[in-house]
């Protein structure tokens, strides 16, 4: 990392009320991206008018049971998404893994993982946006390709959990890539480091 001396420093935040507000914005049009294409390509192994048989034999506790499961599914979603955001920033570190910061924002229930050291604007972006492939866009195509009706479920959770990173990669939009970020230590956003002009 070179020396930022020579670098103007802006902070760069989001509301996070917001970014939750627009997580939850979002699942109208995931759920038309990710469920109309599944609908049409397996909505004869889900039919709508066999869903009451389908509740008699798996039963009360069989349903339980599958939320129970599913909620485990999202728990460790959840923790892979934030270590997702850690092993890919800690490519681009100095001390690896060990500038990588682990915590939840308990005001909104919102686990977080914070850099400590500065990162390029195009290693940032990827570390933000990884999560969002890796648990959203990739369960999703191949709940496509399988059928799983949980793996679609579970594709539009963690696309719709992304949404805080999306925004910070749009707020990222038009900085150089060369330029440098440094994750908020408390609040959810960077400072962003532009080289002054001589």
């Amino acid at each position: 990392m070179e020396d930022l001396e020579n670098y103007r420093k802006e902070n760069l935040t989001i509301d996070i009320v917001w970014a939750n507000l627009f997580g939850f914005l979002l699942i109208a049009p995931i759920v038309f991206v990710y469920g109309i294409p599944f609908y049409f390509i397996w909505h004869h192994h889900y039919p709508v008018d066999r869903l009451g048989e389908y509740m008699d034999r798996i039963g009360v506790a069989g349903l339980g049971g599958g939320f129970g499961l599913f909620l485990l599914l999202l728990m460790g979603g959840i923790i892979a998404h934030e270590l997702i955001h850690g092993i890919a920033w800690s490519f681009f570190t100095k001390r690896g893994f060990r500038s990588i910061r682990f915590g939840v924002m308990w005001k909104m229930i919102t686990p977080y993982c914070h850099c400590k050291e500065p990162l390029k604007v195009k290693h940032y972006v990827l570390g933000a946006i990884m999560p969002g492939l890796l648990l959203g866009v990739l369960p999703g195509v191949v709940a496509l390709g399988t059928g799983s009706l949980t793996l679609m479920l579970f594709a539009i959770f963690f696309t719709m959990a992304a949404a805080g990173d999306f925004l910070m990669v749009h707020l990222l939009r038009k900085e150089s890539r060369e330029s440098w970020v440094q994750d908020h230590p408390s609040e959810m956003g960077c400072y962003i480091f532009r080289k002054e002009e001589d």
